[in-house]
């Protein structure tokens, strides 16, 4: 039998009582570990956590947990090798697509590393200014954030088990909150072993990081008032945890990542043959293909002028028919796998469901697949899809294919192509492209409102933009309405979510030494 992953909760190594749920390489189909967590006492890891966990990392300062998350970042680069082998091994994706994973989490928790370093030696933050409450300034009001006392536990997708683990607890563990992590089942290899490197090194104190792997089953009914959860998945999941007793009953704060139906916009001014014309094409073949497409913000739909539909279906199609399929050992391979069977009859699924509405563009099935068998591998081909009727076809607005499926879409005005943007109800990331500022700057505000972050590239951008999908730190993640309503990351509003605003109403003395 192959080994049983172990589960780190109340400061000790556990593993569940069950045989466990096997974990499966998507290519070779071999099975490689399993996880469980049955039978483990959720309620005292969780107390666990919150009393000694958390009061250990309240008490060191803003700094002080700066230093913790650097070693942290130290001892994960000494294992990027392993890393790399087990994303290959579980997840199936090529070199480059393993890094935006591995590297991008590093350097996310590197950058709230540096980001600590600028708190000081506080462990509280001073939000705005005092202000007065009458006429003499002697009595005033000032706003505090202190970290919140409890435990954030974070139920996350299998696309990302390295970034998702760490954009979540970099912010939680530099606010002073003590982290439980659950990733999703089919990835979780990645997550267990980076949490197991960090915790061997005994960098955090006992309870301040943990991780259940297995079922999810009992981790919200653990929570309590002072809790967080952070989720990462679909709506219907997403439904259940804001329904939940935690939730509902007892106030636990929660932010959630669900579907995004992402765009990307050609603008008029960049005609076929122009760069930024060039520059879409390329960047919508990197969003179809990285990760097979098992992105959250990678691109679903393309709104291109009327006039430039045929050219824009040549040439992504172009692109995407270079893309090489298959095995990710095999060094001419461009795009791996999904990550298991359920994905790839789910991809399946929802492309059949899509081509009752669209034409095929582009046929994935036309790649054939290298080093790899298809009756074994969860390997598809990239598809383009194209509707000429951009007003008629709901499907294309409100179905999230999570695979390497994109569709081609024409305008006829600015407002027409706005209008078919906002039909994805709420998105994580919009991308324009266009050569005139004010142009683009204006399309970017309207795009705002229903879009967590707009990407805008034009051909003095070409070499530096950091890409459609790719999630900087620095940047805000999440969206409104659909995409969940959540945020995360933006640089030090991460925090935000950690911490308790309270006002603090006393004397200019009190005040001042509140700021010393």
């Amino acid at each position: 039998m192959t080994e049983l992953l172990s589960n780190f909760l109340a400061g000790q190594w556990q593993t569940g009582s069950g045989t466990g749920a096997a974990l499966f390489d998507p290519v070779l189909g071999t099975e490689l570990v399993r996880v469980d967590a049955t039978g483990l006492d959720l309620a005292a890891g969780f107390a666990f956590a919150r009393e000694q966990g958390g009061a250990a990392l309240r008490a060191l300062t803003y700094r002080e947990r700066a230093a913790m998350l650097a070693a942290a970042v130290k001892v994960l680069q000494a294992n990027r090798d392993a890393y790399y082998e087990i994303a290959t091994a579980n997840s199936g994706t090529v070199k480059n697509d393993s890094a935006v994973d591995i590297d991008g989490g590093i350097f996310t928790l590197g950058t709230y590393a540096k980001l600590g370093e600028t708190l000081g030696e506080r462990n509280y933050m001073l939000d705005g200014e005092a202000a007065r409450l009458g006429k003499d300034p002697l009595f005033q009001s000032q706003h505090v954030l202190v970290p919140t006392r409890g435990v954030a536990l974070f139920i996350n997708a299998f696309n990302f088990p390295s970034w998702g683990l760490w954009e979540k607890a970099a912010p939680a563990l530099l606010s002073g909150v003590p982290v439980i992590v659950k990733p999703a089942t089919a990835a979780a290899w990645l997550t267990q072993r980076m949490v197991k490197d960090v915790v061997d090194a005994g960098i955090f104190p006992p309870g301040a990081l943990s991780v259940v792997c297995g079922s999810s089953a009992g981790l919200m009914d653990a929570l309590q008032t002072f809790d967080v959860v952070s989720f990462t998945g679909s709506a219907e999941t997403a439904a259940v945890i804001r329904s939940h007793p935690a939730v509902a009953q007892r106030f636990v704060r929660v932010n959630i990542e669900a579907d995004s139906v992402n765009s990307a916009l050609l603008l008029p001014d960049a005609a076929p043959g122009s760069e930024a014309f060039d520059l879409l094409a390329k960047e919508v073949v990197r969003e179809m293909t990285v990760k097979s497409g098992q992105k959250c913000t990678a691109i679903r739909r393309i709104f291109v002028p009327e006039a430039s539909y045929d050219a824009a279906a040549q040439a992504i199609s172009a692109r995407l028919a270079k893309t090489t399929v298959g095995n990710p050992r095999n060094d001419a391979v461009r795009m791996g796998a999904l990550v298991n069977r359920a994905q790839l009859a789910s991809v399946r699924e929802g492309l059949a469901y899509l081509q009752q509405q669209a034409l095929t563009l582009h046929d994935g099935a036309t790649h054939t697949l290298v080093d790899a068998d298809p009756a074994i591998a969860c390997c598809i081909g990239p598809s383009l899809l194209g509707v000429r009727d951009a007003d008629g076809a709901d499907r294309v607005h409100d179905t999230e294919v999570f695979g390497p499926v994109a569709t081609l879409l024409p305008y006829r005005d600015t407002a027409h192509a706005l209008a078919l943007v906002r039909r994805g109800q709420g998105s994580l990331v919009a991308s324009v492209y266009g050569a005139d500022p004010s142009t683009l700057a204006a399309t970017a505000l309207q795009l705002a409102d229903s879009h967590g972050r707009v990407h805008v590239i034009s051909p003095d951008v070409a070499q530096l933009h950091t890409g459609h999908g790719n999630v900087m730190p620095q940047s805000l993640h999440g969206g409104p309405g659909r995409a969940g309503g959540g945020e995360e990351l933006g640089g030090l509003r991460a925090l935000g979510f950690y911490h308790r605003r309270s006002a603090v109403q006393a004397s200019t003395a009190v005040l001042a030494a509140l700021g010393s």
